[in-house]
């Protein structure tokens, strides 16, 4: 296999990097030590990623010199909360962790957001670092610095920008991630496709069967590529005021997706894959995206055996949820839409039947 990549992200005094490799688990320790963080280290993840991953990233650790602790959380997007927040504090005290000190965030999106947002709040701000073991998180959850949990009323309502001190992604930790997460991951890499870089959508058209198997060469190639589209965009907007918007690309229409399904049936993924096709509708609608563009994103979605239809709940229901999205503004819906492969912009004041249709005739 090729030597691994590294994208850097470059905010001033909050730039970081990302170290993208296979099998590059073992090397935590060194860039914890390289980056001058203090003894105690506290990492977060779930029980079963532990006893997959817990004793490289401990030796690691003890060996550049670390004293770590594991605190453990169950699966799931309900551990997303204050209070499973709450319970993360209780340890780090205990171990006495400074502000000097960094929490290790191992797992998928849920363990990176909560991790990042006791970061941003213990003793009003430590660092973290990520190693997130999904293809989802790591080519989103990892990337850009938000950390969110979620409340009742909607997904990742509450949250503060903290970006990690580095990011380390081992493509081998997705050789044992369950075939509907991992293609539910690829999601986000197809997404930055559509919005902005038509070269990595064809190459991922080219390349479903050496994906499918997970070939480490391709995915750290396609992995680092997505990294780099989204460092491009948040370098130029890192706390979401216009551009980085276009991240948000389905996201109206998956989070509303996600919300009235409790967040238990649909991965965030299937459910952004849903909203991309929903979002296309309305582009046709609107003669923003040719026929033949909406028909190329929903193609390469199914090739991965995603979602691509809304299933069938009430309009008003929808429209409630979408009205609760974080991109609706001044009361009016507010959807990223596609002109064509490769090229996004943002959609105001969508009437609710405009939005309704999308979803209907997807």
């Amino acid at each position: 296999m090729k030597s691994g990549k590294i994208v850097h992200i470059r905010l001033g005094e909050f730039s970081y990097t990302i170290h993208i490799d296979g099998g590059n688990l073992s090397q935590l320790g060194a860039l914890m030590r390289e980056q001058g963080y203090a003894q105690r280290t506290a990492i977060v993840t779930h029980p079963s990623l532990r006893e997959r991953f817990g004793n490289v990233v401990a030796e690691s650790l003890e060996d550049a010199g670390f004293e770590s602790i594991f605190v453990e959380l169950p699966e799931g997007e309900s551990t997303k909360s204050l209070e499973w927040a709450a319970r993360v504090y209780d340890p780090l005290f205990q171990h006495r962790l400074d502000r000097k000190s960094a929490l290790i965030a191992l797992g998928g999106g849920v363990i990176g957001d909560l991790t990042g947002f006791v970061a941003a709040t213990y003793m009003r701000g430590i660092s973290f670092v990520q190693i997130p073991t999904t293809t989802l998180a790591q080519v989103d959850a990892s990337v850009g610095g938000k950390t969110a949990v979620n409340h009742p009323r909607g997904k990742n309502l509450i949250g503060v920008f903290h970006q990690p001190g580095f990011v380390l992604i081992d493509v081998a930790t997705l050789d044992t991630l369950p075939i509907r997460d991992f293609k539910a991951g690829l999601v986000e890499i197809i997404k930055h496709g559509v919005i902005m870089d038509e070269p990595l959508f064809t190459q991922i058209e080219s390349s479903v069967d050496r994906i499918l198997q997970r070939d480490p060469e391709i995915l750290v190639e396609l992995i680092a590529q997505s990294c780099r589209d989204k460092a491009y965009i948040v370098e130029q907007d890192e706390r979401e005021a216009g551009v980085r918007a276009l991240l948000n690309y389905g996201h109206t229409f998956g989070h509303a997706l996600e919300n009235l399904t409790d967040y238990d049936t649909y991965r965030h993924g299937e459910a952004v894959a849903v909203g991309m096709v929903c979002a296309s509708q309305l582009a046709v609608q609107r003669g923003l995206m040719t026929v033949d563009d909406k028909r190329r994103q929903q193609i390469l979605l199914e090739q991965f055996g995603l979602p691509t239809h809304f299933p069938d709940l009430d309009d008003d229901e929808i429209l409630q949820a979408m009205y609760l999205d974080k991109k609706t503004q001044h009361g009016q819906l507010r959807f990223i839409v596609a002109e064509r492969i490769g090229k996004a912009t943002i959609l105001e004041n969508v009437a609710p039947n405009e939005a309704v249709a999308a979803i209907r005739d997807a």
